[in-house]
């Protein structure tokens, strides 16, 4: 009995005295700045996230639509989500390895069992018992293996996250792509419309002798022109339904229009957090800090599998027939010990390996983390100077349909020539497809600046779940 108490608080020792080698983790320290570099006095500056639903600020119907379409149907995005489930399980796998094992067996035999030289009479044996092994965790290396296995969940997660912003990126900004083209097929089809009754014109004076035929022939060019541009645009616009279709998951289909170009939101109020705190909602830049806390872990799995497991077994099994089955039971308890010998070099090996990967993923991070910082401030200042140009091209189309007015005016009442009223009509094309592109892009560098800022898509829980890791 002595024995037995003695075993048992040496087994309890060792489970308690468990340690766990390897570096624990550390926040990096970067250098970032207090302030974005380009502030607009329309641009608010505080420690806001940017709201979940941040294409709601556009107020089109059709666009919400389609990005709620595209979170339940895009396969890309149903595939990150079974990763996440995937490494939930693993996760709980993982889990697992800490906890003892534990195994049970029957059997039932008959037959006439030879005693010495004799065989006996035909009896029945019954057999049953249970054993149980467990590899104590003295060193940590399962303890950091789930680390790791955690670590790499919620970088599942955040990947997730960070798929749903591109998604919805890419929903919206190949839709505005859509609704340029669209403006430009209609820009076309109304130039073309005019210029086809100037011809009309043009013609009937040269039949008349009134002008020359090189009227006509500058007429039937303008002409062709725009008219050419009808079929581009119509295949561009289809081309985009196309793509638009597979993002949201669906087969390729006519896209309903909303809101048209002209109509959508070029004045938007910006909210954008300060720097340090935008770098908390973007989940690239969390996954790459998972990454590195995963990395980190393997470190102390590698640096564990320099020393001996520690394993205690125990088994306890009863046999006999089945008149006196159960008077008796067999017990017994034990402990072990196993570790490398001829391959330790090839062990620390793995150690060097694994801290070439955790520099691998801290270097990553910091580089996330500067793209985050580039992406911001490139989004304001497209915002900036887009919005200005906006106005500008507004500016220069009304121009130019003033212009285009008064110079037919003037030649249609033989005050100048027709070159003079042609070049007023192709400005006056090219300043409505500039002005539409350009509100294109203004309407894209939302996007990016949403989008750069983290889409609003990181919970306060998963936050928090990631900042205790070690909890």
């Amino acid at each position: 009995m002595r024995n037995m108490k003695n075993i048992l608080l040496l087994l309890l020792t060792l489970v308690i005295v468990q340690c766990k080698v390897g570096p624990d983790y550390e926040q990096p320290e970067m250098d970032v700045p207090v302030d974005w570099q380009v502030v607009d006095q329309s641009f608010t500056i505080d420690s806001t996230a940017v709201p979940r639903e941040w294409w709601t600020y556009f107020n089109d119907p059709v666009l919400d639509s389609l990005i709620r379409l595209s979170l339940v149907n895009n396969r890309s995005a149903l595939i990150a989500a079974e990763r996440v489930e995937r490494a939930r399980n693993v996760l709980g796998i993982q889990k697992a390895e800490l906890l003892p094992k534990f195994n049970y067996f029957g059997q039932a035999t008959r037959g006439n069992f030879a005693n010495g030289q004799v065989l006996g009479n035909e009896i029945t044996v019954l057999s049953t018992g249970a054993s149980m092994s467990w590899e104590l965790d003295f060193w940590g290396k399962y303890r950091r293996l789930n680390e790791s296995a955690r670590a790499q969940m919620m970088s599942d997660i955040f990947a997730q996250r960070a798929l749903q912003i591109s998604l919805i990126y890419e929903v919206s900004a190949t839709y505005f792509q859509l609704l340029e083209y669209r403006k430009r097929l209609e820009i076309a089809k109304s130039t073309t419309q005019l210029r086809d009754s100037t011809l009309d014109l043009i013609t009937d004076r040269f039949e008349g002798g009134i002008i020359p035929e090189i009227d006509v022939n500058q007429a039937q060019i303008q002409y062709a022109i725009s008219a050419s541009s009808i079929p581009l645009y119509k295949r561009l616009s289809q081309q985009t339904e196309q793509v638009l279709s597979v993002l949201v998951g669906v087969p390729p289909q006519e896209i309903p229009s909303g809101l048209p170009l002209k109509d959508q939101n070029f004045e938007q109020e910006v909210h954008i957090a300060i720097p340090s705190e935008m770098l908390r909602y973007r989940p690239d830049v969390l996954q790459a800090e998972q990454d590195l806390i995963s990395a980190n872990a393997i470190i102390g799995v590698r640096v564990a599998e320099l020393f001996p497991s520690i394993s205690l077994t125990g088994t306890l099994a009863a046999a006999g027939d089945p008149t006196t089955f159960g008077s008796g039971a067999a017990w017994n308890l034990g402990a072990g010990l196993a570790g490398p010998l001829f391959y330790w070099q090839q062990n620390l090996r793995r150690v060097d390996v694994a801290e070439n990967d955790t520099k691998i993923a801290l270097l990553n991070y910091e580089q996330t983390v500067l793209d985050a910082i580039r992406e911001v401030e490139k989004s304001l200042v497209d915002i900036q100077t887009l919005r200005e140009e906006v106005v500008a091209r507004q500016l220069h189309v009304d121009a130019a349909q003033a212009a285009q007015d008064l110079s037919y005016m003037r030649y249609d009442q033989g005050v100048t020539s027709y070159l003079e009223y042609l070049e007023t009509q192709r400005q006056l094309f090219e300043a409505q497809n500039f002005l539409a592109t350009t509100q294109a892009q203004l309407l894209s560098a939302y996007l990016d600046l949403y989008r750069a800022a983290g889409g609003g898509w990181i919970d306060e829980d998963e936050k928090n779940e990631a900042a205790n890791q070690e909890e």
